[in-house]
């Protein structure tokens, strides 16, 4: 197993590159999506008039990005593991089944091309209308470290999505009169089932794995809108769209262990066996959905270092990365809260041939 690190668009910097490479990362997962154009990156908010991002500026990323991104990851000693995220502007019509979706395909086809030509692995994605809606930010860790939490304010899950906003972000001016966005479970597992069968030839063809994240919160509705991995056997739904190693999964811990009902340690095993995991969100909760908060790695429901035995006991070889974490309470919280996780996932992998079979293996 390999340790990485994900940098946001504003963090992919050489100071970064040298935070991980001393915490003990070895791979980076990189965000080149523009989220906090026209926020403040600190807002996590229910609130539909707070926080909106604006995309409506991105450009289609090129080759020369993704080479560019490469050797600067490489000349500070790592290596890239995956891009996070496609922006809303590059494919929102794909969600929305809008007019300019055939255009849009052809040009996630040409990024997926010359992402494989560059040398990235992985994409990770979220086939997703409302994204991530309705956290609140508060002193919810231990010892009042400031993490998230869903459930604490109360959510309208039909609360409208704006016109021209996939994700919470602005990807095109609102049009005036337009009538709110809403998505039936059928209408939302149709788009994805064509997205797939006309993504995923190309990705395998170019060398590139897409990597599924759930939804989180792993609600049905949000925001007037269905979900669509809301619960650990819908990964196998959308592994069974096309059956290819391009076809993956990014396993987020923390949103699978969100989810009602189910063994978390037994899905983690399964998933694993599959051979179909592009990297691994490796974040621990507290709680179930509709009421939890993010705790640091070592304090939320998940037992952590089960998780690592399974995934040795499977042969898992890829990465993990910290995904979120609660914030330290210093003069650098992000980089004070990552530094944690890292050094105690360091901890768990390094020792993981020592600490015998996993419990679930060995029938205790």
């Amino acid at each position: 197993m390999k340790i990485g690190l994900g940098l946001y668009r504003e963090q992919l910097t050489p100071d970064n590159f040298a935070f991980a490479s001393q915490a003990g990362a070895t791979h980076i997962v990189a965000h080149l999506t523009n989220y906090f154009s026209g926020r403040d990156p600190q807002i996590v908010s229910g609130d539909p008039g707070a926080g909106w991002g604006d995309c409506s500026s991105d450009a289609l990323w090129t080759y020369e990005d993704f080479a560019a991104l490469i050797a600067d990851v490489r000349a500070a000693g790592l290596e890239l593991a995956a891009i996070e995220n496609l922006s809303p502007r590059f494919w929102a019509d794909v969600l929305l089944d809008g007019p300019e979706r055939p255009r849009q395909m052809e040009g996630l086809k040409r990024l997926v091309r010359d992402a494989g030509r560059a040398g990235v692995p992985c994409i990770g994605y979220n086939f997703s209308i409302a994204g991530v809606f309705g956290w609140t930010r508060g002193p919810y860790a231990r010892g009042g470290a400031h993490s998230v939490a869903f459930g604490i304010e109360p959510v309208d899950p039909d609360m409208p999505l704006p016109d021209g906003l996939v994700w919470n972000m602005r990807y095109r001016p609102a049009v005036d009169g337009a009538a709110p966005v809403t998505v039936s479970n059928e209408q939302l597992w149709d788009r994805l089932e064509r997205f797939l069968r006309e993504i995923v030839p190309v990705a395998e063809e170019a060398g590139v794995v897409l990597a599924a994240h759930p939804d989180d919160p792993p609600a049905d509705r949000l925001r007037g809108t269905a979900r669509l991995v809301n619960r650990p056997e819908k990964y196998d739904r959308l592994m069974g769209i096309v059956d290819s190693p391009a076809n993956g999964l990014e396993l987020c811990l923390g949103t699978l262990q969100e989810m009602p009902g189910g063994d978390i340690y037994e899905h983690v095993r399964r998933f694993a066996r599959s051979g179909r995991i592009g990297y691994i969100h490796f974040r621990n909760v507290k709680g179930k959905f509709p009421r939890y908060i993010e705790a640091f790695v070592d304090e939320g429901d998940i037992d952590m270092a089960e998780i690592v035995r399974i995934l040795r006991d499977e042969n898992y070889t890829g990465v993990l990365i910290p995904d979120h974490t609660p914030d330290m309470r210093c003069a650098a919280p992000w980089h004070a809260g990552m530094a944690f996780a890292l050094g105690y996932m360091r901890g768990l992998v390094k020792n993981a041939d020592g600490l015998g079979l996993s419990r679930s293996a060995s029938g205790g």
